[in-house]
């Protein structure tokens, strides 16, 4: 009987677990260790944060999924991981600490044969000083923190409408921020839920950005084939701020947020504020602080993760300049270099290099994005592991048969840009390969085919439709496993 342990039931983890579940027979155990006692599908936390959702509506319970199809659900923080098992023990396992209730404070050693860390990111408010919805800004992060958000901008939308003018500033809340995306959704519904109410004259509203050119996303920006035309990501996202009334300021690393204010440093060394009534601001990531030890004890954190915190992989970490650095770089199958039975995808792998251009202000400050890896490249990358994972539990032996490299993956992503059975509005978008390969495709970066872009109606449409079928199925209901990721 082989054992199986995941950590983090967020999309890349959840989908592994599931998949594990399904691939393997009931002799062989599945662990999943969770702090959370819910799933969430984040994609539509934005809609939790302009009131157009619930809390209930985005979640569910984990415990009664995992028992039902037969996962052992341990809600718990995983501490420290024992590759090599310790003094007591050859087994390798995690060390982990118990969050619920019932169990609250008490530690277990989890043994395992074959280890996936798809812990995900450690929402890193603490790296900007006064970030963060306990101090003076808003997130959409989490559920809980989209409904505080919905409160709050309730407050500033009942003072526009009593005739006291509001500023607004939405967008990255750190000089390496990612997951731009996410807050630019949330900025053109904010934009539209003012507009809709009839106060836009009562409004200020500025997308404050670390990208170089608005549209970068994290991604390097794109060229996309729209109506037989090619054009950037840049003029596209351009021409959406201007349409929905929305100031921008780019190339911006935010340092401090005081009540009201607004500190980032510009790549020109500059060192200016904006003013704000209401703020949104994506923090920078790290990995959540998982430990390593070898069998005698001593610390290997460095071994098994970089600085931030994130997962090594088989990636080439080859320090080299960002001109130099190829598609094949990227890893592919998301396997520890050090210890084969153990797999980090998602956002819990550490990227070889930013896809985005990187630069530093002249104070030296580096200002750019740093890769996304959510929604459906993360699904990818920890079915693909599974699939490994169950793969080698059957033969006895590591085997590597699947690949999900980004740098030859597609992703789909649908920019909501407003909501209403008639009115509302989306664009989709979708890129091939997510990281550019210049070497087979010289002219884009991309296949220009499979790179498009098209506002509408119908993009609606298509993520409410979404939204209703990744919950169902993240809920295992009959027939999940014919939904791809």
């Amino acid at each position: 009987m082989a054992k199986v342990v995941v950590l983090g039931a967020g999309i890349s983890g959840h989908t592994a677990v599931m998949v594990l579940r399904k691939k393997l027979s009931k002799k062989h155990e599945v662990i999943m260790v969770s702090p959370n006692s819910n799933y969430q599908w984040v994609p539509s936390n934005i809609w939790v944060g302009i009131g157009q959702m619930k809390p209930d509506q985005v979640k569910f319970a984990l415990a009664p999924v995992y028992k039902r199809k037969g996962v052992n659900y341990k809600q718990a923080l995983a501490k420290t991981i024992f590759p090599e098992g310790d003094g007591t023990t050859d087994k390798p396992f995690v060390e982990i600490e118990y969050v619920d209730e019932s169990k609250k404070g008490q530690t277990e050693k989890v043994t395992y044969d074959y280890l996936i860390n798809a812990t995900g990111p450690k929402l890193n408010f603490a790296g900007t000083e006064g970030l963060g919805p306990d101090k003076f800004t808003n997130s959409i992060c989490t559920y809980g923190h989209a409904e505080k958000a919905w409160e709050n901008l309730q407050k500033a939308l009942d003072k526009m409408a009593k005739g006291e003018k509001q500023r607004f500033v939405i967008g990255t809340g750190h000089p390496m921020a990612t997951c731009q995306g996410a807050a630019f959704e949330y900025i053109l519904n904010v934009a539209f839920e003012i507009n809709k109410r009839k106060l836009m004259d009562m409004a200020e509203i500025t997308w404050l950005t670390n990208e170089y050119e608005v549209g970068d996303f994290g991604m390097g920006g794109a060229f996309i084939k729209k109506g037989g035309y090619v054009t950037s990501t840049k003029i596209f996202t351009e021409s959406i701020l201007a349409e929905y009334g929305i100031n921008w300021i780019k190339r911006a690393g935010v340092k401090k947020v005081e009540k009201g204010v607004i500190h980032y440093e510009n790549l020109a060394g500059e060192e200016k504020t904006i003013d704000f009534d209401f703020a949104m601001l994506i923090p920078p990531f790290a990995g959540v602080g998982l430990k390593a030890a070898d069998k005698s004890g001593k610390d290997i954190t460095d071994k098994l993760f970089a600085p931030n915190g994130l997962m090594k992989v088989d990636a080439d970490y080859t320090p080299k300049d960002f001109n130099e650095w190829s598609a094949n770089d990227w890893p592919s199958t998301y396997q520890n270099p050090t210890y084969e039975n153990i797999f980090a995808p998602g956002i819990a792998f550490a990227p070889p290099h930013s896809i985005s251009k990187p630069f530093k202000s002249k104070n030296g400050t580096p200002i750019f994005p740093t890769p996304p890896r959510t929604g459906m490249p993360s699904g990818v990358m920890g079915k693909v592991v599974a699939l490994n994972v169950a793969e080698s539990v059957k033969q006895g032996k590591v085997v590597l048969k699947h690949t999900a490299s980004m740098a030859r993956m597609g992703a789909a992503c649908i920019v909501s840009s407003g909501y209403g059975i008639r009115n509302g509005m989306a664009a989709t978008l979708t890129v091939y390969p997510v990281v550019p390969d210049y070497e087979k495709y010289p002219e884009w970066g991309r296949d220009i085919g499979y790179t498009v872009g098209e506002p509408g109606l119908a993009g609606h449409w298509m993520k409410l439709f979404m939204h209703y079928m990744f919950l169902y199925k993240a809920k295992a209901r009959p027939g999940w496993s014919f939904i791809p990721e």
